[in-house]
């Protein structure tokens, strides 16, 4: 009978996932994961129509800041944040339930939420992207203003296509960036020489 030299055997070693190496969801689930947690959001915000988490949204954080930025950029307007509306002589803008960009965030949120990746990674990314949104949206915002007050017609174009269309793609660039990068990074800690066991 011949014998075989002993080799040391890596097969558990690869079918065990690396420390801290999330699971890869099957395709099927990542998309209804996807949709599920998108419409869930959606659902849950247009309940808030009405209440303060509403006014806090649009009123504190979208039509105040925006308020502010017009004044710096262009002081005469005389533009004041009131309630949903930018107002100033000459023409003002109303910032409605969907004005405020959440669903970009949205989107973003739950692309996050079913792609797999190391929570610390995952954290700092989604906080970047939330960042990212709110300033995308404010410059928005700002454009809309300008617009409304000097072109109707540009404003319903830039509102209707334009803006919306150049937020999502910017928000899918940016998602894709992180999942190069993170793929990245998992594939260099693979790489990695592992302690050996005590």
């Amino acid at each position: 009978m011949h014998n075989k030299p002993s080799t040391p055997s890596t097969a558990s070693a690869d079918l065990t996932p690396a420390a801290g190496k999330p699971r890869q969801l099957p395709q099927l689930l990542q998309v209804g994961g996807f949709v599920l947690v998108f419409l869930v959001l959606q659902t849950a915000w247009a309940k808030a129509s009405g209440t303060w988490l509403e006014a806090l949204v649009i009123g504190d954080m979208t039509v105040w800041p925006a308020a502010v930025w017009i004044g710096l950029l262009t002081p005469d307007i005389g533009a004041q944040a009131v309630g949903y509306s930018i107002k100033a002589p000459g023409g003002g803008m109303n910032i409605i339930n969907g004005c405020e960009g959440l669903d970009v965030l949205f989107l973003l949120f739950a692309a996050f939420v079913v792609y797999p990746a190391v929570w610390y990674r995952w954290v700092g990314a989604l906080a970047t992207g939330i960042v990212a949104v709110w300033v995308l949206n404010q410059v928005r915002v700002v454009v809309l203003f300008y617009a409304s007050r000097h072109d109707k017609e540009l404003f319903a174009l830039l509102h209707g296509t334009v803006a919306p269309l150049v937020l999502i793609a910017l928000v899918v660039i940016f998602f894709a960036a992180f999942v190069s990068w993170s793929a990245r990074r998992s594939r260099q800690a693979s790489l990695e020489p592992q302690a050996a066991p005590a």
